[in-house]
């Protein structure tokens, strides 16, 4: 959990907050003093949506304020309700010729403030009418009096209500629509730890290997504890049991039939990356299409319903054929609904889902690409033993290496190069041990291995230096293999290692001195011009070593304000392709 803060006070930042939200979107309207968010384009001959809670969830509610949406959202303080005022100053805000619906989840708070205002906007005359939204598994029936919690399920409610009142919809279609929709979303969260509050300075915070599943919004505490934590798939399997077992008589709160089309969304609470985020989508819809029989008409993820910075995220699964059962629209008006387009912050998360296709016809293979034949009169061949060694020698050393390489790259870099040298050396391993790759003593079939390894496995600056360095060796190596004759093999090595650095220079300024692989690669080069591979070695151990010594002027690492004369690690690239060499060496 971080603990740190641009804005160290809460007080005046859910207002400021407010005001930079609105900065998006033109046609919101900001009432400051009631935090009220409203579309100032909204259709006065449609059903007026309003929902809100507690500060701290953005994009809710305000975030969802406009077309084919809210037609006004109400902000509390930090995880606390608005007050009954800014929730009367809001119906008043976008008053609707068919009827206004409160939407909130239900939290002690909300249900309350929004209800005194719902009885009060009647008395007032407004046509009114309220839907709370409960749909965490987690409690279960007995846990609790006050029912099922919200989640970011009810997003997807305030979506099709939405919708529906964008075409045309009536106060109680509109309304039906939206309790039957409720009612068939089950969802429960999961967190690596709790958020953090501005101002705060006591907060529940998960130990190292626990997790808890069924966590709430506002730093509740989970349902469960689970340590040691499991694996994601485990994880996942976890929340689609709780959600979807509907043996369960605690938890078996919506049924899926053979055919029912569901709906999937996932809230980031704030604090998940959306690589994991992406990956999470993907485990969730492996397993739903393989234990559950699901595979969802409608995705939605990001950030829907926030805690803060927290690091979690909640699951919301729904039966929309079983909604359109208990309301007046088709399960295919309800996709629409879900579908129709708005100018909220809904877009980022739900992309373009109106044609679907089966998911697996998502993924598809690249085409095989013919290795080039190697012609014999161009190939440079050496003893299959020696090579093998040789080869498997520099990849030992450098996945030992990779620990240290990994550290000083943290400290430099961007922290890869040693998982990238390592995931290459592996590479080679495997192609050795599967297509006895050394078999032949082939040097020219070794680089093209090497280049298909770095250009499919290899990313990164390291990668893309190797890549052309290899290719261009081998091009040297095959167009001069008349010299291993006429003047020698060592002759051959230095002309195709300097032709390859000569390419290199084309496409990088990296030199003796920048810290950079260079350092060793070009005193590697040079060394071997005297006919000795282990004057090419002592050169490149010099040349890595040297790199201690030096500021860089290159890549990442210049921007880290390196201070030279407190000493520094060797540059990771310069001192791996060190290690590779003197591990070729050792075979020898």
């Amino acid at each position: 959990m971080s603990k740190r803060h641009l804005f160290q006070s809460p007080d005046g930042l859910v207002t400021k907050a407010l005001r930079g939200i609105v900065a998006y979107n033109p046609s919101l309207g900001l009432d400051e003093t009631n935090r009220v968010v409203f579309d100032s384009a909204y259709d006065k001959s449609n059903v007026s949506i309003i929902s809100g809670g507690g500060s701290g969830h953005e994009p809710a509610w305000s975030g969802y304020v406009g077309q084919n949406m809210l037609a006004a959202s109400v902000a509390g303080d930090i995880f606390a309700s608005p007050s009954t005022k800014q929730i009367l100053a809001a119906i008043d805000r976008v008053p609707s010729e068919k009827g206004t619906i409160l939407v909130v989840t239900n939290y002690t708070g909300d249900c309350l403030h929004f209800g005194l205002a719902n009885e009060k906007a009647i008395a007032k005359g407004h046509k009114c009418k309220m839907i709370i939204c409960g749909d965490d598994v987690s409690v279960g029936r007995k846990g609790s009096l006050v029912g099922r919690r919200g989640l970011a399920g009810q997003i997807g409610v305030l979506k099709v209500m939405g919708g529906a009142a964008g075409a045309g919809g009536s106060l109680d279609q509109v309304y039906d629509l939206g309790m039957a929709f409720s009612q068939q979303i089950v969802s429960i969260a999961a967190t690596l730890d709790h958020c953090h509050v501005p101002g705060r300075t006591e907060h529940a915070m998960l130990t190292d290997g626990e997790m808890e599943i069924g966590t709430g919004p506002h730093n509740e505490p989970g349902y469960k504890k689970l340590s040691p934590a499991p694996s994601a798939q485990e994880l996942v399997n976890q929340i689609l049991t709780y959600c979807l077992n509907e043996g369960d008589p605690e938890r078996g709160y919506v049924k899926f039939r053979a055919g029912d089309e569901a709906m999937l969304l996932v809230s980031n609470f704030g604090g998940m990356s959306h690589l994991e985020m992406g990956a999470l989508v993907d485990e969730l819809l492996e397993q739903l299409a393989a234990n559950w029989n699901l595979e969802p008409v409608r995705i939605s993820c990001g950030f829907l319903e926030t805690s803060l910075n927290a690091p979690a995220f909640s699951v919301s699964i729904i039966n929309a054929t079983a909604a359109a059962e208990n309301c007046s629209y088709s399960a295919e008006e309800i996709k629409s609904f879900f579908d129709a387009r708005t100018n909220t912050h809904w877009e980022s998360t739900a992309g373009s889902q109106v044609v679907r296709r089966p998911r697996k016809e998502q993924f598809v293979q690249p085409p095989t690409e013919p290795r080039k034949a190697i012609e014999d009169t161009k190939d440079l061949r050496i003893d299959p033993t020696v090579l093998d060694k040789m080869l498997r020698g520099a990849c030992a050393q450098l996945i030992e290496a990779e620990p240290d390489l990994t550290k000083w790259d943290t400290v430099m870099g961007d922290g890869d190069c040693g998982e990238t040298l390592k995931t290459g050396a592996s590479c080679l391993i495997a192609a050795l041990d599967s297509k006895n790759l050394a078999a032949q003593g082939s040097v020219i079939a070794v680089l093209q291995e090497l280049e298909e390894i770095v250009e499919g496995k290899m990313g990164g600056t390291l990668g893309g230096i190797l890549g052309i360095f290899f290719v261009s060796m081998r091009t040297a190596l095959e167009e001069n293999i008349s010299l291993a004759q006429s003047q020698g093999l060592p002759q051959l090595w230095a002309l195709a290692v300097r032709t390859a650095l000569d390419n290199l220079r084309r496409y990088t300024p990296a030199k003796v001195g920048d810290r950079t692989v260079m350092d060793t690669l070009i005193p590697f080069a040079e060394g071997l011009l005297s006919g000795q591979f282990a004057d090419g070695v002592e050169a490149a151990v010099k040349g890595a070593e040297l790199t201690k010594t030096l500021k860089p002027r290159l890549g990442r690492a210049t921007y880290v304000g390196a201070d030279t004369s407190k000493g520094l690690p060797p540059d990771p690239g310069a001192w791996g392709a060190m290690v590779a060499i003197k591990g070729l060496q050792a075979g020898i």
